[in-house]
């Protein structure tokens, strides 16, 4: 039998990095971070446990990664879903609607995650954020932002601000507020995106002219 190829050695790679990250996704979100060990993840992926710690530090790493990885591919279909438009609101609309569903959709996953940002070992810097950070940057600078390198890192604080704001225990916001203020920073119309249903609070559609940056 001849030796596989360095190709497909690295597909295997992939792949079943690529199961990791999903079963680390499945577990937390059923169980929590704390009642989820790396030998869960590792039979939920049909890994050998030790593969794990040849790809990631350790799990909070893994989880960063994993949720990374959700949510570029979350935005990913976001701004790939018909119909498509040169208007570059649309895509910011798509991207803001795209990660607060994420909040929705996701609680648990979404909270530990933002959990796990607030502690010691910070934000992990991983193929998945990049792509996630690369997806973000394209909308911002398809919305005609005239500073990408400054209104990038504005729009990614703003979203995790209304993420935390969306899933704070015992006290979070409604959903249809904090898209309407990010929509109308942006000069956004509600109906743009994904609307959550119903009239916006204050019932005002209008779009405000001058608020892109």
């Amino acid at each position: 039998m001849s030796p596989r190829s360095a190709s497909v050695n690295e597909e295997l790679r992939r792949r079943s990095r690529e199961r990791l990250l999903q079963a680390t996704v499945e577990l937390v979100g059923e169980r929590g971070y704390e009642a989820t060990t790396l030998g869960d993840i590792a039979d939920r992926a049909g890994s050998a446990r030790g593969l794990i710690s040849y790809y990631f530090p350790g799990k909070r790493q893994l989880l960063q990664s994993a949720v990374h990885r959700l949510m570029n591919r979350t935005l990913e279909a976001a701004l790939a879903r018909e119909p498509r438009t040169e208007d570059g609101r649309e895509p910011l609309a798509r991207a803001i609607d795209a990660v607060l569903g994420l909040a929705c959709d996701h609680p648990v996953l979404m909270r530990t995650h933002m959990a796990g940002i607030l502690q010691a070992e910070g934000f992990v810097r991983c193929p998945e954020q990049q792509r996630l950070a690369e997806l973000l940057r394209g909308a911002v600078a398809r919305y005609g932002s005239p500073d990408v390198d400054a209104d990038y890192p504005l729009l990614r604080a703003l979203l995790m601000g209304a993420v935390f704001a969306l899933l704070l225990p015992g006290a979070p916001m409604p959903l249809a507020s904090l898209r309407a203020e990010l929509f109308q920073r942006y000069g956004l119309d509600w109906e743009l995106g994904v609307p959550p249903g119903g009239e916006p609070p204050g019932g005002t559609r209008t779009r405000i002219v001058g608020q892109r940056r």
